[in-house]
């Protein structure tokens, strides 16, 4: 079964570069978002990956790169990487949310990504961006902190009257955050009258923002975009919370399908920013990128949702190209897994309509090889365009949290 799977084998920059440019020229024009996926987080083999490619696209037009890691937090790097001082250690610390500083070619991206951008022209480097909302799955901010930069971008004389009573409304920030939320629906935030006030509040700082654009976007372009990030984050933020607070079977599905429209939105704002620029990289885990229906197990239920990848496929079409990477040599050599790992001698990328073609239709997925790896399943290849299996990875997850 695996002698007709055949696929490119990337081992070193010269196959790999070709590989990547025989995959991209299929398409009549070179995707607007190019997406890495990888199954879990924390095993090097993935990152140090996605690097590879990306020095290699740089050279092709490619000046961006957007990481699953808050859109925030990620202006530190962005800074960092165009020369602002600082040290790596605490632009990687204060940079980058979930711990994701600590994973493994984190480091060595930022690194080589100031190195290259030094003594370049601002239109000329590369750009780093976040593109998650500032939040876990199992808890979120108040959306105080987001209101407040909106309400105080916007000049005083078209700040909306609902905005005066935006700190009472807000209370103390930690009953936002407060973890037993995610387990407990009656103890949220998200369903009070306050939080109801909230959104209000928040839909006529949007709608403030949105009408005044013709003016305070020319007049300050990057404080524009924040303000209105900011804007979509409080309501993207309060959606959640309300979803927190909602005693429903599929609670954690409408959590995460709030989550995945919060990274769409995300993503097509810096689609927009660097759309005189070139495309954009983007490198997440497999379930935020896929065009399929998404599935993650939380307890001893499977949770489906349409990810980030999906909104942005009906959008983008084909101007949007997947690549997902999985990773298990030791797999049943009756499963997806086991099939890629007997045509995969170190790393091999298989285009998905191929795979699909070649596979039948009673094989299955693999095992994770650590906890938190979600193997692709056969139904994923459909929401994908290419897959690069890894073979010889070890397996270890290094520790970020």
């Amino acid at each position: 079964m695996g002698s007709a799977i055949a696929g490119r084998p990337l081992d070193g920059p010269d196959a790999l570069g070709a590989a990547i440019d025989e995959f991209l020229a299929t398409w009549a024009q070179p995707p607007t978002l190019l997406a890495i996926g990888e199954p879990t987080h924390g095993i090097a083999a993935f990152p140090l990956l996605r690097n590879e490619i990306l020095r290699h696209l740089v050279g092709r037009g490619y000046q961006s790169i957007a990481l699953e890691t808050d859109i925030f937090a990620a202006t530190t790097v962005d800074d960092f990487v165009a020369g602002a001082p600082g040290e790596v250690g605490s632009v990687l610390g204060a940079g980058f949310s979930h711990g994701f500083g600590n994973v493994p070619g984190n480091r060595e991206l930022v690194e080589w990504l100031r190195t290259h951008n030094s003594g370049r022209s601002p239109a000329d480097r590369v750009r780093f961006h976040g593109f998650d909302a500032p939040l876990e799955t199992s808890a979120a901010p108040s959306p105080r902190g987001s209101l407040t930069a909106v309400r105080d971008f916007l000049p005083a004389a078209l700040r909306p009257a609902s905005a005066d009573d935006l700190d009472v409304l807000s209370g103390d920030d930690a009953e936002w955050s407060n973890p037993a939320a995610m387990f407990d629906p009656a103890v949220s935030i998200g369903d009070s009258d306050r939080a109801r006030a909230l959104r209000v509040v928040a839909d006529d700082l949007f709608s403030a923002l949105r009408r005044a654009a013709p003016g305070l976007s020319p007049a300050d372009p990057a404080g524009f975009d924040a303000a209105v990030a900011h804007a979509r984050t409080a309501l993207g933020l309060l959606r959640y919370h309300a979803a927190m607070a909602r005693p429903a079977p599929d609670r954690i599905g409408v959590l995460l399908s709030v989550r995945a429209e919060m990274m769409a939105d995300n993503l097509h704002a810096i689609l927009a920013q660097e759309r005189d620029r070139g495309p954009c990289l983007v490198f997440a885990h497999n379930v935020h990128l896929l065009r399929a229906p998404s599935e993650m197990s939380f307890g001893a239920d499977p949770t489906t949702w349409w990810s980030a990848g999906a909104l942005l496929g009906r959008t983008l079409g084909e101007r949007y190209v997947v690549i997902a990477t999985d990773a298990n040599p030791d797999s049943d050599p009756t499963t997806l897994q086991g099939v890629l790992a007997a045509a995969t001698d170190h790393r091999t990328l298989f285009r998905s309509d191929e795979l699909r073609a070649a596979l039948p239709p009673s094989i299955g997925p693999g095992e994770p090889i650590v906890p938190g790896h979600i193997p692709l399943r056969p139904a994923d290849l459909a929401g994908t365009d290419a897959v690069v299996f890894i073979a010889d990875t070890d397996g270890r997850r290094h520790q970020y949290w």
